[in-house]
Formats: C-alpha cells, structure tokens, sequence
C-alpha cells in the first residue's frame, strides 16, 4: 500500500507560549494523489492553521505533518506544495502576472529551467480560467480584492504542484468569479494537483471529493461528496 501524499498523524497545535490553547486538538488527516478535500468548520475551528501547517509555515507543537514523505516544513518547493493564504502576499511592486508567475521566475533563478519551462506552458491557459488575461500587464494596486485573490491563485497553482494549500479561495469572488476559480482548480487537478482547501463555501464543498469537518480544533466528521 502506497503512502497518502499528505498524512497529518496526531497534530496537536499551540499558538504562543507552551500552555495557551490549543487551536488544533490530535488531528488525523490524509490526502491521496489527485484527490481534492475540502475542510469545513466555522471560524476558529482551525482550518487556517492546518493549512499553514500543512504549507509548512510552523511545526506542529506535537505530532506530524508528513508531505511527499517529508516533514512540511522541509519542504521548500512550490512544485510539491503550494499555499493560497488568507492574506494574499502579493508584491504591490509587481503586475498581475508577474506575482502570477513569480514561482516559475524563482525556479528558473534557481536553475531548474528545464523543469520551469516544462510547466511554465501553463500560465496562459490559467490566467484565461482565472479571468486574468486582460489584468496582466496591470500593477496590482490597480486591481480589486477579488482580481488580487484570484492572481494569488494563478501563484499557488502555476507550477502544477503535487499538493495545493486553499485558504478559502472563494472569500472574495462574486458568483460568475467562483465558476472560474473551480474551474481553475479542476484544471489543476487534471495535471495530477491534489487540493486541501478550507472554505465556507457550498459549492467548494460540494465540488469536493472528501469533506472533513473540523470543530474546536478537532476532526468532528467527515462525509464523502
């Protein structure tokens, strides 16, 4: 039996010093290759912060967040795994698509040119679905929220990664808009993309394959799309 592309094993969280709260409380959580699950929850469940685990911003405060094999927070390539975060961090110094493709310039800088053309062919098939085509020579101080999120997504999903990090990637889109962002993700997926995606958002959750539920903290359910 194959190893599941992410495994969370017994992830117990803590924000701030040791003895605070826990956010995230002995979370078991598994993705396969090409599979899409969504986390559902209302706010402070502690979606945001297993995605940022999961993307390796942090160790867990015990337990193992394992992708590819490989301890998330060893893992710097955004070609294995990629993060949408809540705040976009884009560069307000940059056009839409340069922020768009700044992963494939930066792997490229790195000298893996050969891999980064490989799978920079996909930029302008992404930025079509996302809408972006006509924005990209545009600053992005010059665009809206929802323009700004939909570009940080073009970002995460760019190189074609192994695994995507969705913090509600939907936030900020009206309805027309969220059509292209499933589109975009169900592109992603047709390139072999595995997507973790937190979201409120019915028609994320209902786009996908596994829903695991998360309250306080814990994995309180989980019910197949």
């Amino acid at each position: 039996m194959t190893e599941a592309l992410l495994r969370v094993k017994a992830v117990t969280h803590r924000l701030g010093l040791p003895g605070s709260p826990a956010v995230l409380h002995d979370v078991d959580l598994t993705v396969e290759a090409g599979e899409w699950v969504a986390l559902a929850g209302r706010s402070g469940s502690g979606k945001s912060t297993l995605c940022h685990l999961v993307a390796g911003l942090g160790r867990p405060t015990s337990g193992l967040v394992l992708v590819d094999g490989r301890r998330a927070d060893q893992v710097d390539d955004w070609s294995v795994v990629s993060l949408l975060p809540q705040r976009l961090a884009l560069i307000e110094e940059l056009s839409v698509a340069e922020n768009a493709l700044l992963p494939f310039a930066l792997r490229a800088s790195r000298g893996t040119d050969a891999a980064a053309r490989l799978h920079g062919e996909a930029h302008a098939e992404l930025l079509e679905t996302l809408g972006l085509t006509a924005l990209g020579d545009r600053s992005v101080r010059q665009t809206s929220l929802g323009e700004q999120q939909r570009t940080a997504l073009a970002r995460a999903l760019v190189l074609r990664p192994r695994l995507t990090v969705l913090d509600e990637p939907t936030g900020h889109q009206d309805d027309d808009h969220v059509t292209r962002v499933l589109a975009a993700i169900a592109l992603a997926r047709e390139h072999g993309t595995a997507v973790l995606v937190a979201s409120h958002d019915e028609r994320v959750l209902d786009a996908a394959d596994r829903v695991v539920s998360l309250h306080g903290g814990r994995v309180s359910g989980r019910t197949a799309s």
